[in-house]
């Protein structure tokens, strides 16, 4: 299969080229700059030079190929019009693919995520079956108004795509992650402690990055349309155990941060609003239907990896 990959010099994408390539699939990605060129070519993909701004590039590459994986992002809006108009642009983006994709049941995995805001009040497990809430204007300036970006591909799959979408969490690990656990990490540093909110006994779930990078080979290969899949290790980790795992190999203390207005952010800053949410889910539905079975260390035994904790 010929696979166009968008973000495929990101985290997450630096994983699934290799993996596409590895399964026997022909990978092109998308490439900006000289640099997201030289680095895709590394890889070993083929580079299709254009930009995710540049609507008509994307629909005549993915009509050239034989499926899409969309793992990039609209993060250059952020500075000046917020998630808000991060989400309406990339909602058109995947309308874009639905116009090049329609009628032919090529598949279009693109990435979401489990922690998307309003689904902490369950009080169970969410399911690959839970659907995006909806946004609307009484969300704007939250990260639940990117839901749409989700609806929307889901909905194309009643335009003859075989779309879906992988939700992943807020921890993806691995030897090159710079995300999340690296900034708790430097928190930490920076602070003389690690927190945790309240009692931090709100779930995190987490995943690797190579097993992420299966999950969305698999939904390429084999996902039905129309699905949500949970990329997923596990149900999730308790805030407080993270950060003990944390505090251990740092040689410092864990302490509870209290949950109010003044002390999360100022221990956690911009994070605040995160490190609260209590996002417990299941992958068993992605587990049976794909046949995935994440194979790589879980996130407790990752933060063993000398990446997270170089010797100074």
């Amino acid at each position: 299969m010929h696979v166009l990959v968008t973000g495929g010099t990101g985290h997450i994408g630096s994983y699934i080229i290799p993996d596409l390539i590895a399964a026997g699939h022909e990978v092109t990605g998308l490439a900006r700059s000289d640099e997201s060129a030289a680095a895709l070519s590394a890889l070993g993909a083929k580079v299709r030079r254009g930009d995710i701004s540049d609507l008509d590039v994307l629909k005549s590459a993915a009509s050239e190929s034989d499926g899409v994986i969309h793992v990039a992002h609209r993060q250059d809006l952020l500075p000046s019009g917020g998630i808000d108009a991060v989400a309406i642009a990339e909602r058109q983006i995947m309308l874009a693919y639905g116009e090049a994709l329609a009628g032919t049941g090529k598949p279009l995995v693109v990435s979401g995520s489990i922690g998307s805001p309003g689904w902490e009040n369950l009080g169970r497990p969410a399911t690959e079956e839970d659907p995006a809430l909806p946004g609307g204007d009484q969300y704007k300036g939250t990260l639940r108004v990117r839901n749409v970006v989700e609806t929307t591909v889901i909905g194309l799959a009643e335009r003859g795509v075989r779309s879906s979408v992988v939700r992943i969490p807020p921890i993806a690990h691995s030897t090159t992650d710079a995300g999340f656990l690296t900034l708790l990490i430097g928190l930490a540093k920076e602070k003389g402690v690690i927190g945790y909110p309240a009692d931090g006994a709100n779930l995190w779930p987490a995943v690797h990055a190579r097993d992420l990078a299966s999950l969305f080979r698999l939904a390429l290969e084999k996902g039905p349309a129309g699905k949500s899949w949970h990329g997923i290790e596990g149900e999730g980790i308790r805030f407080r155990e993270i950060a003990e795992a944390i505090g251990s190999r740092l040689g410092m203390p864990a302490v509870s941060i209290p949950a109010d207005v003044l002390m999360l952010p100022g221990y956690f800053g911009f994070l605040a609003n995160m490190v609260t949410l209590d996002l417990p889910a299941s992958n068993l539905i992605t587990r049976q239907t794909l046949g995935w079975k994440p194979a790589q260390p879980g996130l407790l035994d990752d933060l063993d990896n000398g990446h997270y904790f170089p010797a100074d």
